[in-house]
């Protein structure tokens, strides 16, 4: 699999995760993922996707629709985490707190640096694969 197209994969869903999951809490900021009792934050869910999709990526070479998907669920889930990363330090945690300015700002820069580290290392080969 080239690293161009790898990155593609990674960069969208990353982008798309965060632009979801903003645009969903924002419309409704109360609308909480309760287990048991438990609030879990969408930093644990993109947790869970960037083990199930990192893991296959770092042990397994070539080019299949299961290393596709495996990019993408790393990808979401890294944008999840790297939103919620920012929430969680820089406000108080309330729902009300994921709306604040600095919330946002702060999402938008973690997850815009998380982006240009996907393109500077998916680009670094020009795209001809492992090694290039």
């Amino acid at each position: 699999m080239s690293d161009r197209h790898r990155a593609r994969l990674v960069l969208a869903s990353l982008l798309a995760a965060f632009v979801v999951v903003r645009l969903a809490l924002w419309r409704s900021p109360d609308a909480d993922f309760t287990v048991a009792g438990y609030n879990v934050h969408h930093l644990f869910t993109g947790l869970l996707l960037v083990v199930a999709g990192g893991v296959p990526l770092a042990l397994r070479a070539g080019r299949s629709r299961w290393l596709d998907a495996a990019s993408v669920a790393f990808g979401a889930g890294l944008g999840l985490a790297l939103d919620e990363w920012v929430y969680l330090i820089a406000t108080d945690g309330s729902n009300a707190s994921y709306l604040l300015p600095v919330s946002f700002r702060g999402g938008v820069v973690v997850v815009g640096l998380g982006a240009a580290w996907v393109v500077l290392v998916g680009w670094r080969g020009g795209g001809r694969g492992p090694g290039a």
